[in-house]
């Protein structure tokens, strides 16, 4: 295959008009999600000094997607996704004007801003399974793993760009970060909308307990894909270490709000580089293996971080984790996308969504709550030890999945990609 038609299969998904205004909503969005985390996050540290707040900003946005999972899925399959995701940018710009608002007023109090991140996070939960799901109704199956790979770069440029420009506008002002979240969710809003509308097997039959739970009945069934998400669920429940990076650049390292911003990005750098690798080189071969040796090594770096006190030590080492992070979640993602009945899919993306809340927001809430006991730290370097022993448990817990092979859908490849 010569030069010029390796550079076209790289970019196959972009030939499509619909696929380029998604891919600029996502990362839009995604961008503003991580400058008011970002904003949000340094100004109760500021106020409060108590990592518990810190906690409570993850755990306010998990709930509304685990109270409200049976419904957020099937109204992205129902109402169409699109439109779904449309009404929760807009609660999102919405929710970031309160915000705004408070910071101007002087009215910035915990329990005001946790109210508005909470309704926050159920435009959140039901945005999730929309975006997940719409991008296989936007490009031919042919080009979907190509796809996936760039909509997964969408998040990781965003934490690169969203954390930056996060700390550098909060440096001007709080007010000046929130403000421009709210437009860059406007903007998003305006991208989606211009989508044509896309292709869905839209779900039609009469609403039954059997509907309502499909979602979580497919990923029951399908062990491999159990597997994958709940081992990238308990790794990051354990190990992660975002909630506490406040802490880490205000009192451990001493870089500061703008070093604040750095260190958010850093994973997404590492995320980056190790996505362009895989977009390049697919993941052909031996995937249960390197799933289980990607989460190791993500567990095996944090814990690296949790002991560095030096800055440029600290900012490699989220490098590390966010590369190690990006194989697991690009292995995750195919599978969970390929293999899911278009009918079920956004049922089964608002699962994952709890899937994901809970290694992430929830997560974030476990570091806060540990490091008021035993200090950041511990509470970082444990977990990241912690991370490690999931992947060696599920090594013998999900046979199956650590012994898949490739990542082709089932359909394309008889049985589950093993032998």
């Amino acid at each position: 295959m010569n030069a010029s038609a390796t550079d076209e299969d790289r970019f196959a998904a972009f030939r499509h008009s619909a696929f380029k205004r998604y891919f600029w909503a996502r990362f839009i969005t995604s961008s503003a999600a991580q400058i008011v985390s970002v904003a949000v996050g340094w100004q109760l540290w500021e106020q409060t000094k108590n990592p518990l707040f810190l906690g409570l900003i993850g755990l306010v946005q998990f709930l509304p997607a685990l109270l409200l999972v049976l419904v957020t899925g099937l109204a992205s399959d129902r109402l169409g996704r699109r439109r779904v995701m449309a009404a929760a940018t807009t609660l999102e710009m919405i929710c970031a004007a309160a915000i705004l608002t408070m910071a101007v007023t002087g009215n910035f109090s915990p329990i005001l801003v946790l109210s508005a991140l909470t309704v926050f996070g159920t435009a959140r939960a039901f945005y999730t399974p929309a975006s997940s799901s719409l991008v296989v109704n936007v490009v031919p199956k042919s080009d979907f793993a190509n796809a996936i790979g760039w909509v997964t770069l969408t998040w990781q440029l965003a934490s690169i760009v969203g954390p930056a420009a996060g700390g550098l506008l909060f440096g001007i002002s709080g007010p000046v970060a929130y403000g421009v979240a709210a437009i860059m969710f406007a903007i998003s809003t305006v991208l989606i909308l211009t989508i044509p509308k896309p292709n869905q097997d839209m779900e039609t039959d009469r609403t039954s307990w059997s509907m309502i739970l499909g979602g979580f009945n497919y990923i029951w069934k399908e062990k491999v894909v159990l597997g994958a998400i709940s081992l990238d669920m308990f790794a990051v429940l354990l190990g992660g270490a975002v909630a506490l990076l406040p802490i880490y650049a205000s009192d451990i390292l001493n870089v500061g709000v703008v070093g604040l911003g750095l260190l958010r990005a850093a994973p997404a750098v590492g995320a980056v580089i190790m996505i362009a690798w895989l977009v390049a080189f697919p993941v052909r071969n031996h995937a249960g293996t390197i799933l289980l040796l990607s989460v190791a090594g993500f567990g095996a770096a944090t814990a690296v971080f949790g002991i560095s006190t030096l800055a440029w030590v600290s900012i490699v080492a989220l490098m590390f984790v966010g590369a190690f992070d990006m194989i697991s979640v690009y292995i995750r993602e195919i599978l969970l996308q390929l293999w899911t009945p278009d009918r079920v899919r956004g049922r089964v993306n608002a699962v994952n969504a709890i899937f994901l809340g809970a290694s992430n927001e929830l997560g974030e809430f476990r570091a806060g709550t540990m490091a008021t006991f035993w200090g950041a730290v511990f509470t970082v370097t444990a977990g990241g030890a912690a991370a490690v022993g999931v992947a060696a448990l599920w090594k013998v817990i999900f046979p199956k999945m650590s012994q898949t092979r490739k990542l082709e859908a089932p359909d394309l490849d008889s049985g589950l990609g093993e032998g």
